[in-house]
């Protein structure tokens, strides 16, 4: 990937797509509803619903799938890990979802069971890792198949050349989009970019980005998953401890410069991890000219 000095893309041109997760409580679930109608008119490419490991939140995603494709025009994705479960038990989930209108999955191995950090070993009849599940969803159905990617290399992979390999197989095993792990340092992005591209993987691999909710809750999910939170993210928050408004400011000015230089690198799709919270991610997007069409929950454009 060659870094290219151009204009920041038209708001129209850039997509972009929201990750939601499954509400585990009345009042988490009036909060994801809420975010869904509140981000539904800035007409995302797609959204996507995440799935725990072993299928800790089958009947919840599930849930949360249906009403996204009954309820609304949004095409709708749904995570799927093969942790802890046999194939057998995987294909039944990938038919259930189906059955209710899913036909693009993100494919995960998901954390293992013991936790991050733990030693990951497979389910003895199940899927050895997510390009055995990609080539297994392949198998299945006409999938859209989306795949994780890390721009800071997964914590558990022994190196660089080991990560790519690993990414290399899924896009061989037939995945068609990937998704990358949250970064701060887009040069950190490029130089990954460039080995990914002369590895000969061609695939779309859309940049994840995560608006800062909470600063001291990023950096403890950072260092879990390996990414990197740079000390300018630090400087930029530097004395608004006590003024709430003024760090949702600096968030959505982070995550929005972050696009918008993305943007003139080349880039046109983004993947924002909403934490199912919309101020946040509405306040970016504005930032970058891409205004809210007029809609309705459960209708298209009016």
């Amino acid at each position: 990937m060659t870094k290219t000095e151009r204009p920041i893309a038209k708001p129209s041109d850039l997509k972009v797509s929201f990750e939601f997760f499954p509400p585990k409580s009345p009042d988490m679930a009036e909060q994801l509803w809420q975010t869904v109608e509140a981000l539904q008119p800035y007409q995302p490419d797609f959204v996507s619903v995440t799935y725990g490991a072993g299928g800790t939140t089958r009947e919840p995603t599930l849930a949360t799938v249906k009403r996204l494709i009954a309820d609304t025009p949004l095409a709708t994705a749904s995570h799927l890990t093969c942790v802890g479960a046999s194939r057998e038990e995987v294909r039944a989930v990938v038919e259930e979802f189906q059955a209710a209108g899913v036909r693009h999955f993100v494919a995960l191995r998901g954390d293992p069971q013991g936790g991050v950090g733990t030693r990951y070993a497979p389910h003895p009849g199940g899927f050895v890792n997510a390009a055995d599940l990609v080539a297994g969803l392949r198998d299945m159905g006409d999938f859209e198949i989306s795949v994780s990617a890390y721009p800071e290399r997964h914590p558990e992979s022994e190196s660089e050349a080991v990560d790519l390999d690993m990414l290399k197989q899924k896009v061989d095993a037939g995945a068609t989009r990937a998704l990358t792990q949250f970064f701060f340092d887009n040069d950190v992005y490029e130089r990954y970019m460039d080995r990914v591209r002369a590895a000969g993987i061609s695939i779309p691999i859309v940049p994840g980005i995560m608006p800062i909710q909470n600063l001291t809750q990023l950096k403890r999910f950072a260092s879990m998953c390996g990414a990197s939170v740079p000390a300018f993210i630090d400087a930029r928050f530097e004395g608004t401890e006590n003024d709430p408004q003024a760090r949702a400011a600096i968030a959505a000015d982070i995550a929005a410069e972050q696009i918008a230089d993305l943007s003139r690198r080349g880039v046109e799709e983004f993947h924002i991890y909403t934490m199912n919270r919309a101020p946040l991610t509405i306040a970016t997007l504005e930032r970058l000219g891409v205004s809210a069409k007029a809609q309705t929950l459960s209708g298209a454009a009016a």
